[in-house]
């Protein structure tokens, strides 16, 4: 390698900078628009238009007008169980269970949220998470509900449900109270008081004003009333709290206060009533996952056209193989406590209350329903309930026939659902049927083609499935394959004559590489265009070509690559064999803990020994650097054996004095006079305002210890939150952050600066141990550092050729060397960090690992986009501790920066790629919804370290390390 000319590293660099560019803009975008395959293959919206509605050939109506109260985050064990003292929490409605009408559980299908939950039940399908992106609030799709369907509808309740339904409704009446409302530092059961209030008044005004009483007086009249209580103090108290459990006791007061006054005023037994909840609400008091907690929801239904209580002797059932959309089975057991086991127990799929409202006042079922009418709370006649279920039925076959009409007229290749390719027949039979009065018959044949209906309604909606995944999963393999190719072609010291051999090839060979990769996306367009698919159709193909072009035009660059490989020593073989298993297990492993993240325990008490025996035996450095990497790795392991729903504890007052003893450890290590430590801190240059400026941040640390007391104390006694202590927490933490940006350039002043800077906000986002998680996550960063500080001092003192490196000719910018195997444990060691970071105080797989109280010290208003940036900028500030400590680790040891960013990136993907292949489509929602989210964000992940990669650059660019030269190795 001494006698190799030298290379001309700028020249050089500056085609590599341009071509990185290009390459970590293409990995952007196609992460990002590879994200979005999922919403294509799981999240498709399922609504479409153009069917007729469907009305019930009822001899009369069961009921003229219907009554909705959705008690919005109440569960279903907290409604029926005694309170401690053996009273129920809800009397008048636990008599209509044992007295006047039917009763269940109504199990939601996740997300469990307010709007998905209310357009189940007032609309009848279970809506595509597409309207996420609006905060579940606007409409993305246009769909039609119960209200669209009434003759007039009057509703009263939150400014975030009632205006979804009722706001381009012109016969509703409606009103929603404003936003400030929507309090979580008071008791919010004064909304459902409002809400019944604003109709009680309705009614009172209507006295006074014949049209009014006229509109009331007609029929097929819907009345919602959106009682928010529940969850407003669910989510500030928890489930379990007293103000949540009276609330529940406030909840059915205004169920009694309703049902008296409306049959007061009407007087005629002509009102049906319908109690549930959209969603429940976890211990931690969030919502949004598949939890029992959080999808089952009571369901109580009484007066006009529902069926009296039936007493049934309790008998253990066995299981008949039906599965709701949470995956509970049929027939489940009552809890005993509840004390109901005596009453027929009728649970509904939350979809299926849409049809029921619809059918006890004589309405079409919404368009767009997938639900199936629950008969046994009706009071019907055999033939009305007949031609009940056969309306619903074939509103749902309405459906499955418009989405084959779409398909077909699309498809250069159309293959029908075959079961339903003779609907007619069976039609016309059930019809037959119902003539020849044999309805139990009729009955059965209509269910079993409403069922076939809903499965032809999931095959047309997985109809493309099976190539955008092939599409996909060629495109992952083929960035993967560009990313090795590019790390290989600019960050090794691959031998030059084999690099000239791969420019044998003339130009216009890569060109007719690049006309044959257009040829196939031009035919691919056409393809797809002549079957109408989205846009986004295209991206994916498109992509996937542009990528396997890159590499059939490196083909030569291979065929070199794979020609020195085979020339290498058996030993190295071997070598990048190990280390390639290792890596793969290493992912394996990572992949593990998305399932349970206890696995972190065991990895870092292994972690600990191994990096401590690693320094004491191998690199021979000093002994406090092996025991401070076993204790802090053994401290770390700790945090993964605790809860993910963290407890709250706000005695975090140790943890900013944690924080400051931690930060002091670190700065007397920079005036340590022994050997290494004069070598780690070796470019620290120590400024007069240093001192100052250390000083300054650990009164910022005092000061937000004592914010979060004074905050905490205020809510324990359920009082608002002074204005002037969130503008002082918003200080703090603002101005926290930007102070490392003034400290000493060198390593540990630097990183120790950063540790003090985000330490603030993070204490102001906490409520339990994850405060003292973050002194111990940035201990065992520091660990990092050590090690390999102490790995490159044993080396440079034995290496006698590290002062001939210049003319080596592996020099990167005359101050980085190539990449070596051994260098593979760098990124490595930051995947395992990077994933710990959050896993250390939460999980990833559930919407409901983010505890929303985390931000009451910053705003108690109301406000999703606030409170999940907020959410969210506490989760990223363990990840920039891990991006700054990776950053200054490829200074200290000098490899390129951004080669080992390509590194990360390319083992990100080995994961993606994996849970891209763990979605699935059977089983319960809540396994097939973490499969997906899994998927999910671990794709997010690739495009959020690119992103905090440069956020970071802006505390770690100017990190100095000693000048000397370091040796480059011979590598691939």
């Amino acid at each position: 390698m001494a006698g190799r000319p030298r290379p001309q590293p700028h020249s050089s660099s500056a085609s590599t900078r341009r071509r990185e560019r290009w390459l970590v803009i293409l990995g952007i975008a196609l992460h990002a628009v590879y994200m979005l395959s999922i919403f294509d293959i799981y999240f498709k919206s399922p609504i479409v238009h153009g069917m007729p509605p469907v009305p019930p050939r009822l001899s009369a109506p069961p009921a003229k007008r219907l009554v909705l109260l959705v008690a919005d985050g109440l569960r279903a064990d907290k409604f029926f169980e005694p309170d401690e003292r053996g009273r129920y929490r809800a009397p008048f409605l636990r008599g209509v269970i044992e007295e006047k009408g039917r009763w269940g559980v109504s199990h939601a299908r996740p997300p469990t949220e307010s709007r998905p939950g209310h357009v189940a039940i007032i609309a009848g399908f279970y809506e595509d998470p597409s309207a996420v992106t609006k905060g579940w609030k606007a409409n993305p799709v246009e769909f039609d509900s119960v209200f669209n369907q009434s003759r007039h509808t009057i509703s009263f309740g939150s400014p975030d449900i009632v205006p979804i339904f009722c706001s381009s409704l012109p016969h509703s009446t409606w009103g929603s109270y404003p936003h400030e409302y929507e309090d979580f530092a008071t008791d919010a059961s004064f909304l459902d008081h409002w809400s019944f209030d604003q109709f009680a008044g309705l009614l009172n005004k209507s006295r006074d004003d014949v049209k009014l009483r006229q509109l009331l007086l007609q029929d097929k009249l819907v009345i919602f009333l959106h009682l928010l209580g529940c969850d407003s103090n669910g989510h500030a108290h928890r489930p379990y709290s007293s103000i949540y459990l009276n609330n529940v006791k406030v909840v059915d007061e205004i169920a009694e206060r309703m049902y008296n006054l409306m049959e007061t005023y009407f007087n005629d037994n002509q009102t049906a009533y319908v109690f549930t909840a959209d969603h429940g609400m976890s211990d931690k008091g969030s919502h949004g996952d598949g939890h029992p907690s959080n999808t089952d929801t009571p369901l109580v239904a009484w007066g006009a056209g529902i069926r009296s209580p039936k007493f049934l002797a309790y008998t253990d059932k066995p299981d008949d193989g039906f599965r709701f959309v949470d995956d509970h089975r049929h027939d489940m057991p009552t809890p005993q406590n509840w004390a109901l086991e005596g009453f027929e127990r009728v649970d509904v799929n939350q979809a299926d209350i849409a049809p029921l409202m619809a059918t006890l006042v004589g309405l079409p079922c919404p368009l767009n329903s997938v639900g199936n009418l629950p008969s046994h709370y009706l009071k019907l006649s055999k033939v009305d309930e007949v031609e009940a279920v056969l309306a619903n039925t074939k509103q749902i076959l309405n459906q499955f026939l418009r989405k084959s009409e779409q398909k077909e007229s699309s498809s250069l290749y159309f293959k029908p659902f075959k079961p339903l390719v003779n609907y007619l027949s069976v039609l016309n039979q059930i019809e037959d049927l119902i003539s020849a009065r044999d309805y139990e018959t009729a009955m059965k044949n209509s269910e079993e083609l409403r069922s076939m209906a809903l499965a032809g309604l999931h095959y047309f909606q997985t109809y493309d499935w099976f190539m955008i995944m092939t599409t996909i999963t060629l495109g992952y393999i083929g960035w993967m394959a560009n990313l090795i190719l590019h790390v290989l072609q600019s960050y090794t010291t691959f031998p030059a004559d084999h690099l000239k051999r791969t420019q044998v090839y003339p130009k216009n060979t890569s060109m007719k590489v690049y006309i044959g990769g257009c040829l196939f996306m031009g035919l691919s367009s056409i393809i797809l265009l002549l079957e109408k698919s989205p846009l986004l159709y295209h991206a994916y193909v498109f992509m996937t070509i542009f990528l396997w072009t890159r590499i059939v035009q490196n083909f030569g660059f291979m065929k070199s690559a794979w020609r020195e490989l085979s020339n290498m020593p058996f030993k190295y073989i071997m070598n990048l064999l190990i280390s390639s298993v290792a890596a793969l297990f290493i992912l394996e492993f990572l992949v593990m803990s998305f399932f349970d993240r206890k696995l972190y325990t065991w990895c870092f008490l292994a972690l600990g020994i191994l990096a401590s025996v690693y320094g004491a035996l191998f690199i021979q450095a000093s002994p406090a650097v092996a025991i401070y990497t076993w204790l802090t790795c053994w401290f770390l392991s700790v945090f993964t054996l605790m809860p993910a729903e963290i407890p709250e504890n706000n005695n975090l007052n140790f943890s900013g004095t944690l924080i400051i003893l931690i930060a002091m450890a670190s700065r007397w290590t920079t005036t340590n006079t022994s050997s290494f430590w004069l070598y780690l801190n070796r470019a620290n240059k120590r400024a007069p305002k240093s001192s100052k400026l250390f000083f300054v941040q650990v009164i910022f640390i005092a000061m937000s210890s004592i914010m979060v007391w004074l905050t905490t104390s205020h809510r324990s006694l359920h009082k608002e939150l002074h204005t002037l202590h969130q503008l002082i927490n918003w200080c703090i933490a603002g101005f926290s952050m930007v102070l490392p940006l003034f400290s000493p350039c060198s390593v540990l002043s630097r990183l120790t600066s950063i540790f003090l800077g985000f330490a603030p906000p993070f204490l102001l986002l906490s409520i339990g141990y994850e405060a003292v998680f973050y002194s111990a996550f940035a201990m065992v960063l520091m660990g990092w550092i050590f090690l390999e500080s102490a790995n490159l001092y044993c080396s440079e003192g034995s290496d006698s050729t590290c002062h001939n490196s210049l003319s080596d000719g592996s020099v990167f910018d005359y101050d980085e060397r190539c990449l070596q195997l051994s260098d593979f444990r760098i990124p490595l060691l930051f995947m395992i960090l990077f994933n710990v970071a959050f896993f250390g105080t939460g999980n990833f797989a559930s919407i409901a690992s983010f505890e929303i109280s985390s931000v009451y010290r910053f705003i108690t208003i109301f406000s999703p986009f606030l409170m999940a940036a907020l959410l969210i900028f506490k989760l990223f500030i363990p990840y920039m501790l891990v991006i700054c400590t990776f950053s200054a680790i490829t200074k200290i040891v000098r490899i390129p920066r951004i080669g080992c960013y390509f590194l990360v990136i390319l083992l990100s993907d080995v994961m993606t790629i994996h849970f891209f292949f763990l979605v699935q489509n059977t089983g319960s929602w809540m396994e097939i919804g973490n499969s997906i989210s899994h998927f999910g964000i671990v794709s997010a992940q690739v495009v959020f370290v690119l992103l905090l990669f440069a956020l970071t650059n802006i505390y770690t660019k100017d990190i100095e390390v000693s000048s000397q030269q370091l040796t480059s190795r011979k590598v691939m």
